[in-house]
């Protein structure tokens, strides 16, 4: 499975010919902004490394975890990098706008806390809202002078798109989220689909400093949006184990690829797998197969 889709991803998903570095300022993030005239029908179910938000003008259906939502009418869909989403419009008829930044972006010369834990853009929260002919009018204005300004030579455009972008929050902070998600027939073996989806996504780890980010059944349940006991109980139901079991099944199974294949030091390995201390992790691996680290990597001398 992928990883998290980069920004440098997504410009080359979208056939951007050219990933805009002058976009990237050192310590400030990024941001950029763009029309829905052309946009895909269909977008892959994905996490994202960035954050976005889309003001959708079209319809089609927001599958996200284990609930979708039909998109009927004009609707603004904040994305968290955290959350995988994906979306499947009826028809070509897509228009709008959206705009991609990251938290180092919009927190730059701010005092604002965690993005995550905003109204908006919360594990757990509702991502979806409609909104009526003023307030589509509202919106659009904010993203068409959006578009205006980072086409512009100002030097201070980037504080001026920060602006634009904390109005947006602000104005949709006062409507109210959409609450007509939908259940899926099937939705144990959705969920498990997607914990099992979301679990490989989390390796190879590739460097000891890419640590794994996801490492218990909450971490999982918050990341999908779901309750706990729903995770738990839709991947007994659907692999036969539980997620503990399936957590710790893949945890050791990149611990022996990483012992094999790689010179890092048991103790990379450990905080790479998210281990706080090289003891745990010699402990842990050594109650699921019976051997440490050390002895495994020995016999394998």
């Amino acid at each position: 499975m992928e990883i998290s889709e980069s920004l440098q991803e997504f410009y080359h998903r979208n056939q951007v010919p050219v990933f805009p570095s002058c976009l990237l300022h050192t310590g400030l993030g990024h941001f950029n902004v763009f029309s829905r005239d052309n946009c895909a029908l269909v977008s892959p179910y994905s996490r994202r490394d960035y954050y976005k938000i889309s003001l959708i003008i079209g319809k089609g259906k927001l599958h996200y975890a284990d609930k979708w939502i039909r998109i009927d009418q004009p609707a603004l869909l904040f994305s968290n990098p955290v959350i995988p989403y994906s979306w499947e419009a009826d028809n070509e008829e897509q228009t709008g706008w959206f705009c991609l930044f990251t938290d180092q972006f919009l927190q730059n010369g701010t005092r604002l806390g965690n993005l995550q834990d905003s109204p908006l853009f919360k594990i757990g929260g509702t991502p979806v809202f409609f909104v009526n002919d003023e307030q589509q009018k509202s919106i659009s204005d904010i993203f068409e002078k959006m578009m205006t300004e980072i086409q512009s030579d100002y030097i201070h455009k980037y504080d001026m798109l920060r602006s634009y972008l904390h109005i947006l929050i602000h104005e949709t902070m006062k409507m109210h989220p959409a609450e007509s998600f939908e259940p899926y027939q099937n939705a144990s073996q959705r969920v498990a689909s997607l914990f099992m989806e979301l679990l490989e996504r989390q390796f190879p780890i590739d460097s000891p400093e890419a640590f794994l980010k996801l490492k218990t059944p909450n971490d999982y349940a918050e990341s999908l949006s779901i309750h706990v006991n729903s995770l738990n109980r839709s991947v007994k139901e659907v692999t036969g184990r539980t997620t503990t079991q399936q957590i710790t099944a893949r945890i050791i199974q990149e611990a022996h690829a990483l012992l094999k294949h790689t010179d890092w030091s048991i103790s990379e390995i450990a905080y790479g797998l998210g281990f706080e201390e090289p003891a745990y992790f010699t402990n842990y691996f050594k109650k699921q197969t019976g051997n440490t680290p050390n002895m495994l990597r020995n016999n394998l001398v």
